[in-house]
């Protein structure tokens, strides 16, 4: 699956949810629903892009973002976030890569009550839940993704940002610290 054919079907998912910022869920089960009906190589194909775009992501200025937007993130956290973001669609996607800055434009400064975080996570399992869902073999799933899948490098792209370092962090987010950091 391409670039556009994966960005085709998130935009098929996000037409049925209300608010994507607040019910990423809501995207990652339609989606799953959607990709339920497609053959089982397209499914691994989209969880081959999906892999691609969390490689692409795994940068030090987006996960500081991240950071700030969630109260502190995690190995797990950020790669929950990237889901997040996923489910924003690729206009955001596209911006938040080119501008994490961006995102203050998406998020909303106050958080409600029991808020834990812009967490996407269903977003990461939906082709292996589809594959399952269609074949019954998710193990087969990993097998046909894991030989096509980038891996993650070790260390993010990108100049390292000390989270722990409000001046560097207003220096790199200064519309994402003045939401989110008391200074």
């Amino acid at each position: 699956m391409d670039r556009d054919g994966f960005w085709g079907l998130v935009e098929d998912a996000r037409a049925t949810v209300d608010d994507t910022v607040a019910d990423p869920d809501g995207v990652a089960d339609a989606l799953t629903k959607v990709l339920g009906m497609a053959e089982a190589g397209e499914i691994a194909g989209f969880g081959i892009e999906l892999a691609r775009l969390q490689v692409e992501s795994y940068r030090w200025d987006l996960w500081a973002a991240a950071y700030l937007i969630n109260s502190g993130a995690s190995e797990d956290g950020f790669d929950s976030f990237r889901g997040w973001l996923i489910a924003q669609g690729r206009e955001v996607w596209d911006a938040a890569l080119t501008d994490p800055d961006s995102l203050a434009d998406v998020v909303d400064e106050d958080r409600p009550e029991g808020f834990e975080g812009f967490d996407g996570e269903g977003m990461l399992h939906v082709a292996s839940h589809a594959y399952k869902n269609v074949t019954g073999d998710e193990a087969a799933y990993w097998k046909a993704v894991d030989a096509d899948a980038p891996d993650t490098p070790d260390l993010p792209a990108g100049n390292e940002i000390d989270f722990d370092d409000a001046d560097e962090l207003e220096s790199h987010l200064p519309r994402l610290a003045a939401l989110y950091l008391d200074t």
